[in-house]
């Protein structure tokens, strides 16, 4: 079955090139023009990953983000933007984004993360059991679930693999590179800014076990400490 991807760009050229190789590729598009008719769209469909410009019309790709996560909290979502402000990809995270792709921006890169994304949110580890138990808490991957004491929440894809990741390496000490290359495929600032806005939200929804820790490494990375 193909992946259905959700892709909304006003710029009439670059949807069409986009979409086009995205087809080539074997993926199946729903393609919007301008932020309101996504707003519809995301309300009655649902995809295996959605690409969105930010700058839109009539209703901008962030506010399509906090539509789409009422609907669903795992579906990953890639922005699309013109702006290259620090400031911009943060907010983009915090809202419940994945990633950030600065325009213009070449093909084969936006067909490398596509293609990460998918296999990241499909893929299962086959070392780890599929309900695991960490301190008070208990973390579903495959459901992208953390539950601690009846209450329920529910994972991003990327969150997921992050915690998953830091769980399987609890203990030692785990360099920025070896997450940022594990996680989102390679090794940049940007993404590391990234990585700081995932790690403060684990360490969010891990704050009720105050045996749980996310420590910095100073210069080298983290360390994800649990009880037994």
């Amino acid at each position: 079955m193909k992946a259905h991807l959700l892709y909304v760009e006003d710029d009439a050229s670059l949807s069409f090139v986009t979409r086009d190789n995205l087809e080539m590729n074997g993926y199946k598009i729903t393609c919007c023009m301008d932020g309101r008719e996504a707003m519809e769209v995301v309300k009655n469909e649902r995809f295996d990953l959605c690409i969105l410009d930010v700058m839109l019309p009539e209703v901008d790709g962030f506010t399509i983000a906090k539509e789409i996560r009422k609907y669903d909290a795992e579906v990953p979502i890639l922005f699309l933007s013109a702006k290259s402000l620090k400031e911009d990809r943060i907010e983009g995270l915090r809202i419940g984004g994945d990633d950030y792709l600065t325009k213009p921006f070449s093909i084969e890169e936006l067909l490398l993360k596509v293609e990460i994304f998918l296999r990241r949110r499909h893929m299962v580890a086959p070392q780890m059991p599929k309900l695991i138990r960490i301190g008070q808490y208990l973390f579903d991957y495959t459901n992208l679930t953390l539950e601690q004491n009846g209450e329920l929440r529910r994972l991003t894809q990327r969150e997921a693999d992050l915690l998953r990741y830091l769980m399987s390496n609890r203990g030692q000490v785990i360099r920025r590179s070896a997450i940022l290359e594990q996680i989102w495929g390679e090794d940049d600032y940007f993404l590391g800014r990234s990585l700081d806005v995932f790690i403060s939200r684990l360490r969010k929804y891990l704050q009720k076990d105050e045996g749980i820790k996310i420590e910095n490494v100073h210069g080298i990375g983290f360390q994800f400490v649990c009880p037994e």
